[in-house]
């Protein structure tokens, strides 16, 4: 029986990634619907491609314009707007499996919907744990919903733990998540305030959106990351550590208590997580180039407190920092960040200024613990607001 996929996200690159995937396997998989922010033309030819029952356009116009292409078709493909009607597509009885794709805090909602369906929720957006913390997880546990990791380094975790989630904590020593270092890996740390938008989406070995490309360049992706481990797998914060690995072939590691090291390995390619995450248990072809063992360059690691790399990238240590903090921390850190990268995007900040950014707004928001989505919102609000009060001093 085929599984039907809702893909929400669906004309950025993982949802790009994640169509490519199913297009290979139609037997298999069959695309429910599908949901974009603003790309029209995009989102035409993915629904002329894969018919969908469900169109939905977060922003209204958008929606009308998708509509009115559609109907020119002869599609059967209902077009619907906003954030309500992607919670719906999140949680309809006829969706068996979600690619929670939407970036940023914006997903947060659809993906609470998901899980509380209890759908099988392919997470690609790690604000959903890095903003929800436990409520996320809650929402998960109470609707039954199967949670996959789709981050390349959340899933070669997944990959390399035990299949009994109830002896992580007893057989694992720590994760070890791999970070590429971005383009920024050995530019000396004081020029980074010269570092212009187009230099800091230039990234070496994947290929992605504008922010998470920033954010690879500042490593706080990886301070996401590392919040996002620690709610998926349950180990505590000491027991998360991240090394540098320029070449992106191990994806991540889990070391246990007898020493030994588990890692997964894969070219650089978002199709290998998608295929696991839509096929499991099972495995299926994904698209991606496989390793060639004989052309494979040395494999290196450097240590974070090494070469200079605490200078280029301080924003890392804020995962650990958030994590012991009160709760809801982590959310004023990921609202924090979204607004700065968006104001250097814009040219507005330098690049060595998110971090300034990031930090004051965490000194400026107090918080207690989320008990709702809409305590969540508006902790994000507030954060955001903070953000740019930060924003607004810089440009003076």
């Amino acid at each position: 029986m085929k599984q039907r996929v809702a893909v929400l996200g669906s004309t950025g690159s993982v949802g790009a990634n994640t169509l490519d995937v199913i297009a290979r396997h139609p037997e298999n998989f069959e695309v429910f619907a599908l949901s974009a922010a603003t790309q029209v033309e995009t989102m035409l030819q993915q629904c002329v491609q894969f018919r969908p029952a469900f169109a939905v356009m977060a922003h209204e116009n958008a929606a009308r314009e998708l509509s009115a292409r559609i109907e020119s078709t002869g599609l059967s493909t209902r077009v619907l707007s906003g954030q309500r009607a992607i919670e719906e597509v999140a949680s309809h009885e006829s969706v068996d499996t979600v690619m929670a794709a939407i970036v940023g805090a914006a997903g947060l909602a659809s993906c609470l919907a998901a899980a509380r369906a209890g759908k099988r929720l392919l997470l690609a957006n790690k604000e959903a744990l890095v903003v929800g913390g436990d409520l996320f997880l809650a929402a998960v546990k109470e609707g039954g919903a199967k949670l996959l990791p789709i981050d390349s380094e959340h899933s070669a975790i997944f990959q390399s733990l035990p299949e009994d989630a109830s002896t992580w904590d007893a057989r694992v020593e720590k994760i070890i998540l791999t970070a590429s270092g971005g383009p920024f890996r050995t530019r000396d740390a004081a020029t980074l305030r010269d570092v212009t938008p187009e230099q800091a989406c230039a990234h070496p070995n994947w290929v992605m959106g504008r922010k998470i490309s920033v954010d690879s360049a500042t490593m706080m992706n990886k301070a996401l990351e590392v919040i996002e481990a620690r709610y998926l797998f349950g180990l505590q914060p000491e027991r998360l550590e991240v090394v540098i690995h320029p070449q992106s072939v191990i994806h991540s590691m889990v070391q246990y208590r007898d020493t030994s090291v588990v890692a997964q390995l894969g070219t650089p390619d978002m199709r290998v997580p998608i295929a696991y995450g839509l096929a499991w248990p099972e495995r299926i072809t994904s698209g991606a180039q496989a390793l060639d063992f004989h052309a494979l360059a040395d494999m290196t690691f450097e240590a974070i407190d090494s070469r200079g790399h605490a200078e280029r990238f301080p924003g890392l240590a804020l995962a650990w920092e958030s994590l012991r903090a009160a709760p809801g921390t982590t959310a004023v850190l990921n609202a924090a960040n979204e607004v700065a990268v968006a104001a250097f995007l814009d040219r507005k900040i330098r690049f060595d200024q998110i971090h300034r950014v990031n930090l004051a707004t965490l000194e400026a928001v107090a918080t207690s613990k989320p008990q709702s989505l809409g305590d969540l919102l508006a902790l994000d609000e507030q954060s955001r607001a903070a953000a740019q009060a930060v924003i607004s001093r810089l440009g003076k």
